[in-house]
């Protein structure tokens, strides 16, 4: 417990530090986040916001990453193959993301070189990311829901990669989507990863019941997010004075879809992010709505679906606010269930 405790502290120290310094930085640069006009279809009412810095997720992942190490330095705890890994699959995605935001600003005009491509190429590689993970870490190559047993349906190895890999990158895009409000990503990250400790401390403490590979090192990678998470809001909450960008929204997505791999909570992973997977769906919805109707109609008034509510008349920070609530009752729901099964295997 002493090792989580220290990885969500200097998660969040280094991630306060690190955020105030990186918004100093991108002030005296000049430059910062553009917001998409009328001409593309944008919410043109948070043109305001735009010149922003950007890329704060810098600070989140590095932030995240000294407090992995600094919670190994204390001695009793070793690094494990699956966490490494999970590291891998943070940096790479988040370099890519850095790569978007780079171009965006540079360009100033909210789509990347990749906008079109960007889904591709960041499948292509989760699935080779998923395929190392899977070949050389003995990860339970079942489809799980609160352990690898349950219900723990075998699939054949390669559409194992395929299942996990679509998992991660869905839970980076959904994320991705998810950060359109100051705060609103990071906030309902936070408590993604708070559940994630909680799973895998709890699989430690209990190696019987869980089929997982040291535990403790993904309990101790999650809390440092959760810091870290914790240190970028800070900064982030309306009026935000820096945004996190595609390198922290795919950073984190990555981080949290590799956690439901490695601690078998394929199917828990919805729930935990269930107000991502309310924002990717208002999106996937909006765009069969008009598609559907010969592109006359639209289902919401602007999608994701926060954007809908801020031009019904809520404050951004109602909107906010009201959806970290309803990512707390999601969050809270699927540890429930996950303690509820653990008690159900304890009376066995």
């Amino acid at each position: 417990m002493i090792a989580v405790l220290i990885a969500g502290a200097v998660g969040m120290l280094v991630s306060l530090a690190g955020t105030r310094g990186l918004i100093s930085y991108f002030v005296r640069l000049g430059k910062g986040q553009p917001i998409l006009g009328a001409e593309d279809h944008g919410p043109v009412h948070q043109m305001g916001k735009q010149g922003t810095p950007t890329m704060g997720g810098i600070a989140i992942v590095l932030a995240a990453a000294t407090g992995w190490v600094a919670a190994h330095l204390r001695g009793g705890l070793a690094f494990s193959d699956q966490a490494a890994i999970i590291w891998l699959t943070v940096f790479v995605l988040a370099a890519i993301g850095f790569l978007d935001d780079y171009l965006k600003v540079k360009r100033q005009h909210n789509r990347g070189i990749f906008w079109k491509k960007k889904g591709w190429i960041t499948f292509g590689i989760t699935v080779l990311l998923l395929w190392l993970l899977v070949s050389t870490t003995g990860v339970a190559e079942t489809i799980s829901f609160t352990r690898a047993l349950s219900p723990g349906w075998s699939i054949p190895g390669p559409f194992f990669v395929l299942w996990t890999a679509l998992m991660v990158w869905s839970t980076t895009n959904a994320v991705n989507v998810t950060d359109g409000l100051d705060g609103l990503a990071a906030g309902s990250a936070l408590f993604g990863f708070l559940a994630f400790t909680i799973i895998a401390y709890w699989a430690f403490r209990n190696p019987k019941i869980y089929d997982i590979v040291n535990p403790l090192d993904l309990a101790v990678l999650s809390a440092a997010f959760a810091g870290a998470c914790g240190g970028f809001l800070w900064w982030n909450a309306a009026p935000a004075k820096i945004f996190m960008g595609d390198v922290g929204a795919l950073g984190i997505g990555a981080a949290l879809g590799m956690l439901a791999v490695t601690t078998n909570t394929h199917l828990m992973l919805p729930i935990i992010c269930g107000i991502n997977v309310f924002e990717a769906g208002s999106v996937a919805v909006q765009m069969g709505v008009f598609k559907a109707s010969g592109r006359k109609k639209r289902l919401l008034k602007m999608s994701p679906i926060h954007h809908h509510f801020e031009l019904s008349g809520w404050p951004e920070t109602t909107v906010i606010i009201r959806f970290w609530i309803i990512s707390g009752i999601c969050v809270a729901t699927a540890v429930a269930l996950f303690i509820a099964d653990f008690t159900e295997q304890v009376r066995r």
